[in-house]
């Protein structure tokens, strides 16, 4: 009877402790390289031009006249976002994107700005959840990729997996990343900080690269 009940305080010991040893998968290139172009992919979605107020009340309005308009929604998304209204953000990302399937002509370029927008008002694991959810819909290796990883694992503090993905930059494009000078020309629309979060990614890499595979 004592050894039973120590087998059953061990196994209650070990469920409770379950969640706490719990780990993440690592997420690992999958290709030697990433060349594939993914232009749909990584581009704003603008359907209005102008700015400010003005856009805003053009977004509603073509919103109210067609609540179908997934192109609107998603601008007035980005727009509330960066506006500081990350509730509402959250809220039209989700009503366009549940009017679309992955074979949708938007669904790429509406998951990847969703993911920049959650990146940049501080939900590295949002953004992470969402340019994943890129890699693994489509079999494509887009050479945007690389670098977007390894920026958004650092920031996690999942340094191996960014060096990982980092070197898979430098395989396919060693011109462009095996130094970091080129980064402003490379990323343009990365913020500064984001571009200094991968010069420290670089420098790991540089320390020690890691083999394929």
């Amino acid at each position: 009877m004592h050894v039973r009940n120590l087998v059953f305080a061990a196994l209650a010991c070990l469920a409770c402790a379950g969640p706490a040893f719990a780990q993440t998968a690592p997420l690992l290139p999958t290709s030697e390289f990433y060349f594939d172009q993914d232009a749909r992919t990584t581009r704003p979605i603008v359907s209005q031009s102008g700015s400010g107020d003005a856009l805003v009340q053009s977004l509603l309005k073509a919103i109210q006249r067609n609540p179908r308009a997934k192109a609107d929604i998603a601008q007035l998304a980005h727009v509330a976002m960066a506006g500081g209204r990350p509730e509402l953000g959250h809220e039209l990302y989700g009503r366009v994107l549940g009017q679309m399937d992955s074979n949708d002509g938007l669904y790429r370029g509406v998951l990847w700005n969703y993911g920049w927008d959650l990146h940049r008002a501080g939900d590295a694991a949002g953004a992470l959840a969402k340019w994943e959810t890129l890699r693994t819909s489509r079999n494509v290796n887009a050479d945007w990729m690389p670098a977007t990883f390894a920026l958004v694992l650092w920031s996690l503090d999942r340094h191996d997996e960014a060096v990982q993905w980092y070197a898979a930059a430098v395989r396919s494009e060693p011109a462009r990343w095996r130094e970091t000078g080129q980064y402003a020309a490379l990323l343009p629309d990365w913020r500064e900080e984001d571009r200094a979060t991968l010069a420290e990614v670089q420098q790991a890499w540089a320390e020690n690269p890691p083999k394929w595979p």
